[in-house]
Protein backbone atom coordinates (compact mmCIF):
# COMPACT_ATOMS: atom_id res chain seq x y z
CA UNK A 1 0.00 0.00 0.00
CA UNK A 2 1.41 3.31 -0.93
CA UNK A 3 1.82 6.60 1.25
CA UNK A 4 2.79 6.95 4.67
CA UNK A 5 1.51 5.21 7.63
CA UNK A 6 0.35 6.22 10.55
CA UNK A 7 2.13 4.46 13.40
CA UNK A 8 -0.49 4.27 15.73
CA UNK A 9 -2.80 2.01 15.92
CA UNK A 10 -6.83 3.18 17.00
CA UNK A 11 -9.48 1.25 18.73
CA UNK A 12 -11.92 3.30 16.16
CA UNK A 13 -11.67 5.34 12.73
CA UNK A 14 -14.39 7.68 12.71
CA UNK A 15 -14.58 8.87 9.29
CA UNK A 16 -16.79 12.68 9.27
CA UNK A 17 -16.97 15.22 11.75
CA UNK A 18 -20.15 16.27 11.42
CA UNK A 19 -23.84 15.94 13.08
CA UNK A 20 -23.23 12.53 13.59
CA UNK A 21 -19.56 12.13 14.05
CA UNK A 22 -19.02 14.43 16.87
CA UNK A 23 -21.76 12.74 19.06
CA UNK A 24 -20.67 8.96 18.24
CA UNK A 25 -16.92 10.15 18.92
CA UNK A 26 -17.56 11.85 22.24
CA UNK A 27 -19.36 8.88 23.32
CA UNK A 28 -16.36 6.19 22.04
CA UNK A 29 -14.08 8.73 23.97
CA UNK A 30 -15.82 8.77 26.93
CA UNK A 31 -15.80 5.05 26.83
CA UNK A 32 -11.92 5.49 27.09
CA UNK A 33 -11.33 3.87 23.59
CA UNK A 34 -8.34 5.52 21.16
CA UNK A 35 -10.81 6.95 18.58
CA UNK A 36 -8.52 9.09 15.15
CA UNK A 37 -11.53 11.56 13.74
CA UNK A 38 -11.09 11.82 10.07
CA UNK A 39 -13.01 15.49 8.64
CA UNK A 40 -12.42 16.36 4.81
CA UNK A 41 -13.16 20.06 5.99
CA UNK A 42 -11.42 21.92 8.45
CA UNK A 43 -11.27 21.65 12.21
CA UNK A 44 -11.29 25.57 13.64
CA UNK A 45 -10.94 24.12 17.13
CA UNK A 46 -13.19 24.64 20.08
CA UNK A 47 -15.78 27.10 19.92
CA UNK A 48 -13.69 29.08 22.79
CA UNK A 49 -11.03 29.65 20.77
CA UNK A 50 -12.93 32.07 18.59
CA UNK A 51 -11.36 30.84 15.13
CA UNK A 52 -15.33 30.10 13.68
CA UNK A 53 -15.81 31.78 10.78
CA UNK A 54 -18.62 34.43 10.95
CA UNK A 55 -21.00 32.74 8.72
CA UNK A 56 -20.55 29.37 10.37
CA UNK A 57 -21.63 30.97 13.56
CA UNK A 58 -24.30 33.38 12.70
CA UNK A 59 -27.36 32.09 12.98
CA UNK A 60 -29.54 34.36 11.02
CA UNK A 61 -28.85 33.30 7.65
CA UNK A 62 -27.54 29.62 6.37
CA UNK A 63 -24.09 29.56 5.48
CA UNK A 64 -22.43 28.99 2.02
CA UNK A 65 -18.89 28.68 2.06
CA UNK A 66 -17.13 25.13 2.92
CA UNK A 67 -19.81 23.42 0.67
CA UNK A 68 -18.81 19.96 -1.34
CA UNK A 69 -20.80 21.21 -4.18
CA UNK A 70 -22.49 18.21 -5.08
CA UNK A 71 -25.32 18.68 -7.74
CA UNK A 72 -27.76 17.44 -10.31
CA UNK A 73 -29.61 19.39 -12.90
CA UNK A 74 -30.78 22.36 -11.52
CA UNK A 75 -30.18 21.17 -7.99
CA UNK A 76 -27.25 22.09 -5.86
CA UNK A 77 -27.21 19.88 -2.80
CA UNK A 78 -25.65 21.86 -0.06
CA UNK A 79 -23.45 19.58 2.19
CA UNK A 80 -21.03 21.19 4.93
CA UNK A 81 -17.32 20.51 4.65
CA UNK A 82 -16.21 21.29 7.65
CA UNK A 83 -16.44 19.81 11.42
CA UNK A 84 -19.72 20.24 12.90
CA UNK A 85 -21.12 18.99 9.31
CA UNK A 86 -24.32 20.44 8.22
CA UNK A 87 -25.27 21.60 11.64
CA UNK A 88 -22.37 24.43 11.09
CA UNK A 89 -24.72 24.85 8.05
CA UNK A 90 -28.17 25.14 8.79
CA UNK A 91 -30.96 27.33 10.00
CA UNK A 92 -30.76 25.72 13.50
CA UNK A 93 -34.25 24.69 13.05
CA UNK A 94 -34.39 22.03 16.26
CA UNK A 95 -36.81 18.64 15.56
CA UNK A 96 -37.56 15.59 16.37
CA UNK A 97 -40.62 14.27 14.15
CA UNK A 98 -43.39 12.03 15.66
CA UNK A 99 -42.49 9.25 17.65
CA UNK A 100 -44.63 6.99 15.08
CA UNK A 101 -41.40 7.48 12.73
CA UNK A 102 -39.06 6.04 14.58
CA UNK A 103 -41.69 3.06 15.55
CA UNK A 104 -42.47 2.55 11.87
CA UNK A 105 -38.44 1.28 11.31
CA UNK A 106 -39.81 -1.11 13.11
CA UNK A 107 -36.00 -2.32 14.50
CA UNK A 108 -35.31 -3.00 18.18
CA UNK A 109 -33.38 -0.32 19.90
CA UNK A 110 -34.93 2.36 17.60
CA UNK A 111 -38.60 3.25 18.74
CA UNK A 112 -40.03 6.08 19.54
CA UNK A 113 -39.95 4.88 22.98
CA UNK A 114 -35.79 3.85 22.53
CA UNK A 115 -34.86 7.45 21.23
CA UNK A 116 -37.37 9.21 23.39
CA UNK A 117 -34.91 9.27 26.38
CA UNK A 118 -31.74 10.03 23.64
CA UNK A 119 -33.35 13.10 22.28
CA UNK A 120 -33.72 14.46 25.67
CA UNK A 121 -29.86 14.45 25.78
CA UNK A 122 -29.33 15.70 22.59
CA UNK A 123 -31.52 18.77 22.77
CA UNK A 124 -29.90 19.79 26.02
CA UNK A 125 -26.55 19.38 24.70
CA UNK A 126 -27.06 21.00 21.35
CA UNK A 127 -28.53 23.75 23.80
CA UNK A 128 -32.23 23.71 22.01
CA UNK A 129 -34.74 26.38 23.00
CA UNK A 130 -37.92 27.84 21.74
CA UNK A 131 -37.87 31.61 20.51
CA UNK A 132 -40.27 33.80 22.75
CA UNK A 133 -42.68 36.04 21.40
CA UNK A 134 -40.05 39.12 22.84
CA UNK A 135 -37.66 38.02 20.42
CA UNK A 136 -39.70 37.41 17.35
CA UNK A 137 -38.86 39.36 14.66
CA UNK A 138 -42.03 41.99 12.62
CA UNK A 139 -42.72 39.42 9.82
CA UNK A 140 -42.88 36.41 12.00
CA UNK A 141 -45.00 37.40 15.02
CA UNK A 142 -47.59 38.73 12.36
CA UNK A 143 -47.11 35.05 10.46
CA UNK A 144 -47.84 33.78 13.90
CA UNK A 145 -51.05 36.27 14.22
CA UNK A 146 -52.15 34.82 10.85
CA UNK A 147 -51.93 31.74 11.73
CA UNK A 148 -54.19 32.29 15.13
CA UNK A 149 -57.03 33.70 13.46
CA UNK A 150 -56.62 30.39 11.01
CA UNK A 151 -57.85 28.77 13.86
CA UNK A 152 -54.27 27.10 13.54
CA UNK A 153 -53.43 25.67 17.49
CA UNK A 154 -50.50 27.77 18.38
CA UNK A 155 -47.25 25.48 20.10
CA UNK A 156 -43.70 25.69 19.75
CA UNK A 157 -43.44 21.92 20.21
CA UNK A 158 -41.04 20.65 17.21
CA UNK A 159 -39.28 18.50 19.84
CA UNK A 160 -42.25 17.07 21.59
CA UNK A 161 -42.59 13.37 19.44
CA UNK A 162 -46.09 13.49 20.69
CA UNK A 163 -47.03 16.97 18.84
CA UNK A 164 -48.99 17.34 16.26
CA UNK A 165 -50.68 19.87 13.85
CA UNK A 166 -49.64 23.33 14.93
CA UNK A 167 -48.06 26.47 14.32
CA UNK A 168 -45.79 28.41 16.18
CA UNK A 169 -42.25 29.87 16.95
CA UNK A 170 -39.14 27.26 16.29
CA UNK A 171 -37.42 25.90 18.75
CA UNK A 172 -33.70 25.77 18.06
CA UNK A 173 -29.95 25.01 18.44
CA UNK A 174 -28.85 28.83 18.95
CA UNK A 175 -27.17 30.51 21.99
CA UNK A 176 -27.34 34.20 21.50
CA UNK A 177 -26.97 34.37 18.14
CA UNK A 178 -24.71 31.79 17.57
CA UNK A 179 -25.29 28.22 15.58
CA UNK A 180 -24.30 25.82 18.04
CA UNK A 181 -23.45 22.93 16.03
CA UNK A 182 -22.49 19.87 16.92
CA UNK A 183 -18.76 20.01 16.90
CA UNK A 184 -19.50 22.30 20.18
CA UNK A 185 -22.00 20.28 21.60
CA UNK A 186 -20.20 17.08 21.57
CA UNK A 187 -16.20 17.24 20.35
CA UNK A 188 -15.36 20.52 22.44
CA UNK A 189 -15.77 18.74 26.00
CA UNK A 190 -13.46 15.26 24.68
CA UNK A 191 -10.55 17.58 22.58
CA UNK A 192 -8.47 17.55 25.24
CA UNK A 193 -8.49 13.83 26.00
CA UNK A 194 -4.96 12.04 24.95
CA UNK A 195 -7.60 9.12 23.54
CA UNK A 196 -8.69 11.44 20.29
CA UNK A 197 -6.49 12.53 17.53
CA UNK A 198 -8.09 14.60 14.96
CA UNK A 199 -6.89 14.88 11.27
CA UNK A 200 -8.92 17.39 9.43
CA UNK A 201 -8.30 18.61 5.42
CA UNK A 202 -8.17 14.37 5.24
CA UNK A 203 -10.06 13.10 1.89
CA UNK A 204 -10.86 9.26 2.72
CA UNK A 205 -10.27 7.17 -0.51
CA UNK A 206 -11.27 3.63 0.33
CA UNK A 207 -10.63 1.26 3.20
CA UNK A 208 -10.44 -2.53 3.76
CA UNK A 209 -11.14 -4.95 5.94
CA UNK A 210 -9.35 -8.08 6.91
CA UNK A 211 -8.73 -10.00 10.17
CA UNK A 212 -6.39 -7.73 11.87
CA UNK A 213 -8.83 -4.78 11.43
CA UNK A 214 -9.39 -1.82 8.87
CA UNK A 215 -6.93 0.22 7.33
CA UNK A 216 -8.76 3.21 5.73
CA UNK A 217 -6.52 5.39 2.67
CA UNK A 218 -6.82 8.70 2.47
CA UNK A 219 -5.17 12.06 1.29
CA UNK A 220 -4.24 15.05 3.64
CA UNK A 221 -2.23 18.14 2.57
CA UNK A 222 -1.89 16.42 -0.74
CA UNK A 223 0.13 13.49 0.57
CA UNK A 224 -1.53 9.92 0.91
CA UNK A 225 -1.62 8.15 4.24
CA UNK A 226 -2.99 5.28 5.08
CA UNK A 227 -4.30 4.51 9.61
CA UNK A 228 -5.21 1.14 10.89
CA UNK A 229 -7.88 0.37 13.82
CA UNK A 230 -10.13 -2.21 14.95
CA UNK A 231 -13.23 -0.82 13.83
CA UNK A 232 -14.10 1.85 11.54
CA UNK A 233 -17.37 4.03 11.36
CA UNK A 234 -18.66 5.85 8.56
CA UNK A 235 -20.04 8.62 9.60
CA UNK A 236 -19.50 10.98 5.94
CA UNK A 237 -23.13 11.98 5.49
CA UNK A 238 -25.73 10.40 3.04
CA UNK A 239 -23.75 11.07 0.00
CA UNK A 240 -20.31 10.51 1.43
CA UNK A 241 -20.56 7.24 3.09
CA UNK A 242 -22.02 4.91 0.10
CA UNK A 243 -19.15 6.56 -1.96
CA UNK A 244 -16.90 5.32 0.35
CA UNK A 245 -18.51 1.65 0.55
CA UNK A 246 -18.69 1.72 -3.38
CA UNK A 247 -15.03 3.07 -3.77
CA UNK A 248 -13.86 0.17 -1.04
CA UNK A 249 -15.68 -2.48 -3.10
CA UNK A 250 -18.83 -2.71 -0.84
CA UNK A 251 -21.67 -2.45 -3.61
CA UNK A 252 -23.59 -3.52 -6.76
CA UNK A 253 -21.27 -5.79 -8.37
CA UNK A 254 -22.26 -4.40 -11.72
CA UNK A 255 -21.37 -0.90 -10.76
CA UNK A 256 -18.26 -2.02 -9.25
CA UNK A 257 -17.07 -3.96 -12.21
CA UNK A 258 -17.67 -1.03 -14.41
CA UNK A 259 -15.06 1.19 -12.70
CA UNK A 260 -12.56 -1.79 -12.22
CA UNK A 261 -13.31 -1.70 -8.67
CA UNK A 262 -12.80 -5.43 -6.81
CA UNK A 263 -15.53 -6.92 -5.19
CA UNK A 264 -15.33 -6.75 -1.39
CA UNK A 265 -18.62 -7.45 -0.24
CA UNK A 266 -22.07 -7.22 -3.00
CA UNK A 267 -24.60 -5.33 -1.59
CA UNK A 268 -26.60 -4.08 -4.33
CA UNK A 269 -28.32 -1.57 -1.97
CA UNK A 270 -25.79 0.60 -1.18
CA UNK A 271 -26.55 4.16 -2.99
CA UNK A 272 -30.15 3.13 -3.23
CA UNK A 273 -33.49 4.39 -1.20
CA UNK A 274 -32.05 7.89 -1.42
CA UNK A 275 -34.88 10.63 -0.31
CA UNK A 276 -35.82 13.97 1.03
CA UNK A 277 -38.67 15.56 1.98
CA UNK A 278 -39.70 17.52 -1.57
CA UNK A 279 -40.45 21.49 -1.22
CA UNK A 280 -41.86 23.97 -2.94
CA UNK A 281 -43.22 27.40 -2.04
CA UNK A 282 -45.79 29.87 -2.14
CA UNK A 283 -44.60 33.61 -2.61
CA UNK A 284 -45.59 37.36 -2.47
CA UNK A 285 -43.79 40.40 -3.14
CA UNK A 286 -42.58 42.24 0.72
CA UNK A 287 -44.54 45.73 0.93
CA UNK A 288 -42.37 48.80 0.96
CA UNK A 289 -43.49 49.36 4.94
CA UNK A 290 -42.76 45.76 5.43
CA UNK A 291 -39.32 45.91 4.08
CA UNK A 292 -38.23 49.55 5.36
CA UNK A 293 -39.27 47.67 8.89
CA UNK A 294 -37.33 44.55 8.08
CA UNK A 295 -34.39 46.30 7.17
CA UNK A 296 -33.76 48.99 10.16
CA UNK A 297 -34.60 45.36 12.56
CA UNK A 298 -31.83 43.96 10.79
CA UNK A 299 -29.81 46.26 11.41
CA UNK A 300 -30.15 46.97 14.85
CA UNK A 301 -31.03 43.58 16.12
CA UNK A 302 -30.94 39.82 15.73
CA UNK A 303 -33.74 38.92 13.01
CA UNK A 304 -33.28 35.28 11.86
CA UNK A 305 -34.73 34.86 8.24
CA UNK A 306 -36.50 31.56 9.82
CA UNK A 307 -38.64 31.87 12.70
CA UNK A 308 -41.60 30.52 12.82
CA UNK A 309 -43.00 27.24 11.50
CA UNK A 310 -46.40 25.05 11.10
CA UNK A 311 -47.33 21.36 10.98
CA UNK A 312 -50.18 20.19 8.96
CA UNK A 313 -51.89 17.72 7.70
CA UNK A 314 -53.11 17.48 4.36
CA UNK A 315 -56.19 15.16 2.61
CA UNK A 316 -53.97 12.38 2.54
CA UNK A 317 -52.45 11.49 5.62
CA UNK A 318 -54.80 9.10 6.76
CA UNK A 319 -53.24 8.48 9.93
CA UNK A 320 -54.47 11.78 11.03
CA UNK A 321 -50.67 13.05 11.66
CA UNK A 322 -48.79 16.00 10.16
CA UNK A 323 -47.42 15.07 6.65
CA UNK A 324 -46.96 18.92 5.93
CA UNK A 325 -44.38 21.83 6.95
CA UNK A 326 -44.71 25.27 5.74
CA UNK A 327 -42.22 27.47 7.68
CA UNK A 328 -42.62 31.26 6.29
CA UNK A 329 -38.77 32.98 5.04
CA UNK A 330 -37.28 36.15 4.27
CA UNK A 331 -34.51 37.26 3.27
CA UNK A 332 -32.31 39.61 5.65
CA UNK A 333 -29.69 41.17 3.48
CA UNK A 334 -30.03 43.09 0.32
CA UNK A 335 -27.34 40.04 -1.34
CA UNK A 336 -29.91 36.80 -0.88
CA UNK A 337 -31.95 35.82 -3.89
CA UNK A 338 -35.10 35.68 -1.54
CA UNK A 339 -34.78 39.69 -0.92
CA UNK A 340 -37.84 41.69 -1.56
CA UNK A 341 -39.91 38.68 -1.00
CA UNK A 342 -41.37 36.61 1.16
CA UNK A 343 -42.10 32.64 1.15
CA UNK A 344 -44.06 29.94 2.91
CA UNK A 345 -41.86 27.27 2.20
CA UNK A 346 -43.86 23.60 1.84
CA UNK A 347 -42.92 20.51 2.62
CA UNK A 348 -43.99 16.54 2.27
CA UNK A 349 -42.82 15.13 5.57
CA UNK A 350 -43.90 12.00 3.99
CA UNK A 351 -42.13 11.14 1.17
CA UNK A 352 -42.65 7.90 -1.18
CA UNK A 353 -40.38 8.98 -3.93
CA UNK A 354 -37.02 6.93 -3.98
CA UNK A 355 -33.46 7.95 -5.89
CA UNK A 356 -30.23 6.36 -5.72
CA UNK A 357 -26.30 7.83 -5.74
CA UNK A 358 -23.45 5.66 -8.08
CA UNK A 359 -19.70 6.82 -7.87
CA UNK A 360 -18.35 7.67 -10.95
CA UNK A 361 -15.25 7.29 -10.71
CA UNK A 362 -12.77 5.48 -8.45
CA UNK A 363 -11.43 9.55 -8.15
CA UNK A 364 -12.18 10.86 -4.72
CA UNK A 365 -12.65 13.86 -6.17
CA UNK A 366 -15.27 12.61 -8.67
CA UNK A 367 -18.84 13.82 -8.91
CA UNK A 368 -20.94 11.07 -8.67
CA UNK A 369 -23.99 10.64 -10.19
CA UNK A 370 -27.50 11.60 -7.93
CA UNK A 371 -30.74 11.16 -8.46
CA UNK A 372 -32.87 12.05 -6.34
CA UNK A 373 -36.39 11.52 -8.15
CA UNK A 374 -38.19 14.38 -6.64
CA UNK A 375 -42.16 13.46 -6.87
CA UNK A 376 -41.23 10.35 -8.65
CA UNK A 377 -43.64 7.87 -6.84
CA UNK A 378 -46.29 6.20 -9.05
CA UNK A 379 -49.00 7.14 -6.67
CA UNK A 380 -48.42 11.05 -6.90
CA UNK A 381 -48.72 11.09 -3.77
CA UNK A 382 -45.39 13.72 -3.35
CA UNK A 383 -47.08 15.79 -5.06
CA UNK A 384 -50.45 15.49 -4.06
CA UNK A 385 -49.26 16.22 -0.44
CA UNK A 386 -47.70 19.69 -1.89
CA UNK A 387 -50.59 20.95 -3.52
CA UNK A 388 -52.75 20.70 -0.65
CA UNK A 389 -49.62 22.53 1.39
CA UNK A 390 -49.53 25.12 -1.35
CA UNK A 391 -53.05 25.75 -0.68
CA UNK A 392 -52.70 26.02 2.68
CA UNK A 393 -49.66 28.20 2.37
CA UNK A 394 -51.44 30.86 0.25
CA UNK A 395 -54.49 31.03 2.66
CA UNK A 396 -51.67 32.39 5.74
CA UNK A 397 -50.54 34.41 3.01
CA UNK A 398 -53.78 36.08 2.31
CA UNK A 399 -54.78 36.43 5.99
CA UNK A 400 -55.01 39.82 6.60
CA UNK A 401 -52.60 40.33 9.13
CA UNK A 402 -49.88 39.17 6.82
CA UNK A 403 -52.06 40.64 3.09
CA UNK A 404 -52.02 44.10 4.45
CA UNK A 405 -48.31 44.28 4.52
CA UNK A 406 -47.61 42.45 1.32
CA UNK A 407 -48.11 42.86 -2.60
CA UNK A 408 -48.44 40.11 -5.34
CA UNK A 409 -47.77 36.51 -6.33
CA UNK A 410 -44.76 36.28 -7.92
CA UNK A 411 -45.08 32.35 -8.74
CA UNK A 412 -47.16 30.41 -9.45
CA UNK A 413 -47.28 26.83 -7.73
CA UNK A 414 -50.78 26.06 -7.59
CA UNK A 415 -51.10 23.99 -10.71
CA UNK A 416 -49.42 19.90 -10.96
CA UNK A 417 -47.02 21.53 -13.44
CA UNK A 418 -45.99 24.44 -11.46
CA UNK A 419 -45.30 22.52 -8.76
CA UNK A 420 -43.10 20.33 -10.48
CA UNK A 421 -41.26 23.26 -12.09
CA UNK A 422 -40.12 24.56 -8.91
CA UNK A 423 -39.87 21.86 -6.62
CA UNK A 424 -36.54 21.85 -4.55
CA UNK A 425 -35.11 20.33 -1.62
CA UNK A 426 -35.62 20.30 2.18
CA UNK A 427 -31.24 19.55 2.59
CA UNK A 428 -32.76 16.35 4.13
CA UNK A 429 -31.29 13.76 2.45
CA UNK A 430 -31.37 10.12 3.78
CA UNK A 431 -31.52 6.51 3.38
CA UNK A 432 -28.33 5.35 1.22
CA UNK A 433 -27.52 2.95 3.50
CA UNK A 434 -30.41 1.65 4.96
CA UNK A 435 -30.91 -0.63 7.74
CA UNK A 436 -33.34 -3.64 8.33
CA UNK A 437 -33.92 -6.78 9.18
CA UNK A 438 -33.33 -8.29 5.70
CA UNK A 439 -30.16 -9.65 4.78
CA UNK A 440 -29.94 -8.02 1.60
CA UNK A 441 -30.59 -4.25 3.79
CA UNK A 442 -26.98 -2.51 3.81
CA UNK A 443 -26.94 -2.04 7.58
CA UNK A 444 -28.49 -4.35 9.93
CA UNK A 445 -30.20 -2.77 13.08
CA UNK A 446 -27.21 -1.80 14.93
CA UNK A 447 -25.62 0.24 11.98
CA UNK A 448 -23.00 -2.66 11.13
CA UNK A 449 -22.22 -2.69 7.44
CA UNK A 450 -23.64 -6.61 6.25
CA UNK A 451 -20.47 -8.66 4.81
CA UNK A 452 -18.20 -7.15 7.33
CA UNK A 453 -17.18 -7.74 10.83
CA UNK A 454 -15.56 -3.96 11.86
CA UNK A 455 -17.30 -1.48 9.73
CA UNK A 456 -20.32 0.36 11.48
CA UNK A 457 -22.42 3.64 9.64
CA UNK A 458 -23.67 6.02 12.11
CA UNK A 459 -25.27 8.75 9.81
CA UNK A 460 -28.67 10.36 7.95
CA UNK A 461 -28.09 7.27 5.31
CA UNK A 462 -28.99 4.52 8.02
CA UNK A 463 -32.49 5.83 8.14
CA UNK A 464 -34.77 3.74 6.51
CA UNK A 465 -37.42 6.28 6.21
CA UNK A 466 -37.33 9.77 6.83
CA UNK A 467 -38.74 11.39 9.93
CA UNK A 468 -41.40 14.30 9.62
CA UNK A 469 -38.31 15.84 11.04
CA UNK A 470 -35.34 18.35 10.14
CA UNK A 471 -33.12 15.88 10.14
CA UNK A 472 -29.88 17.36 12.25
CA UNK A 473 -31.30 16.17 15.92
CA UNK A 474 -32.21 12.66 14.44
CA UNK A 475 -28.98 12.32 12.99
CA UNK A 476 -27.31 13.64 16.46
CA UNK A 477 -29.11 11.05 17.70
CA UNK A 478 -28.22 8.19 16.01
CA UNK A 479 -24.42 8.95 16.31
CA UNK A 480 -24.96 8.98 20.26
CA UNK A 481 -27.25 5.43 19.70
CA UNK A 482 -24.37 4.06 17.48
CA UNK A 483 -21.89 4.71 20.05
CA UNK A 484 -24.39 2.90 22.71
CA UNK A 485 -24.35 0.21 20.39
CA UNK A 486 -20.60 -0.22 19.45
CA UNK A 487 -19.67 0.35 23.46
CA UNK A 488 -22.17 -2.15 25.20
Amino acid sequence: MTGTNDSKHYDFIVVGGGSAGCAVTAGLIEAGLKVALVEAGPDYGAYTDNHWPADLTDARELANSHDWNYKAGRWIFQRARVMGGCSSHNGCIAAVGHRSDYDNWRLPGWTGNDVDPLFKQVTEAMRVRAYQPSEAGPFHAKCVDAARNLGWHIASDLCDLDGNEGFGLETVNIVGTTRWNSAFAYLDAVRHRPELTIFDQALVNYFHEDNSGVTLTLTRNGQPRALSGDQLVLSAGVYGTPEILQRSGVGDPALLRSLDIGVQVPSARVGTNLHDHPMVHADRRIGAGLQSWLNEASRTGFVPEEQTLGKAVSSLASDGLFDLHLFPVFASTQTSRLYGRVHVEVACMTPKSRGSLQITSKDPQAMSSINHNYLGDDEGHDLAVLKDGVALANRLLDEPALSSLLGESLTDTTTEAGIRKHVEHYYHPVGTCAMGLEDDDVCDGRGRVRGLQRVSVADASLMPQVPRANTNLPAVMIGMQIAEFLTA
